[in-house]
């Protein structure tokens, strides 16, 4: 019986991560789905999908070679699969300003006492070691429409003093 399981890997940036990861599961047997792979800082992580006969004990053996010779960190998760089964972002959020502590924790936490779904966030830190500035991308789903996050989220501005836009997004399906 097929189970799906997250796998998050975590190690130092490098050449050749996904390409040795991706190849010890296809030489499993493995069927891969929905992935998120980045550069974090000077790290690389994974968040994938898999789709297996295997257990986790097998799993995480089949994978331990490449893992320890990439100096990587392995998680294993049984999920569900739920291929094709989530929903599609009408609003992104882009939030920018001097780096400091709070952002994160203060603009996510307006956004839920709106009943903002937030299903992708990414973030960097630009500028300079002198004067960082943080960015963060926010897509997810909004039912109280975009007036009432542009309303929450100018409160963040005028506190915080970080540029906020609020964008809708246009979806094509089908």
């Amino acid at each position: 019986m097929t189970k799906w399981y997250m796998l998050t890997l975590v190690g130092k940036d490098r050449s050749g991560i996904v390409a040795k990861v991706t190849a010890a599961l296809y030489d499993g047997g493995c069927n891969l789905g929905e992935a998120s792979m980045m550069r974090l800082g000077g790290n690389f992580t994974i968040m994938l999908m898999v789709q297996t006969t295997h257990k986790v004990k097998e799993l995480t053996d089949m994978l331990e070679p490449v893992v320890d010779s990439l100096g990587l960190s392995l998680h294993v998760d049984q999920i569900e699969g739920r291929l094709h089964d989530h929903p599609i972002p009408n609003v992104r959020i882009t939030v920018f300003g001097a780096d400091r502590a709070g952002i994160v924790a203060h603009v996510t936490g307006v956004l839920a006492e709106t009943g903002f779904n937030i299903l992708d966030l990414t973030s960097d830190v630009a500028g300079s070691i002198e004067k960082p500035i943080y960015v963060m991308q926010i897509e997810g789903t909004s039912h109280e429409g975009i007036d009432t996050l542009r309303k929450a989220l100018a409160f963040i501005k005028q506190e915080d003093g970080i540029e906020v836009r609020v964008e809708e997004l246009e979806t094509l399906i089908g």
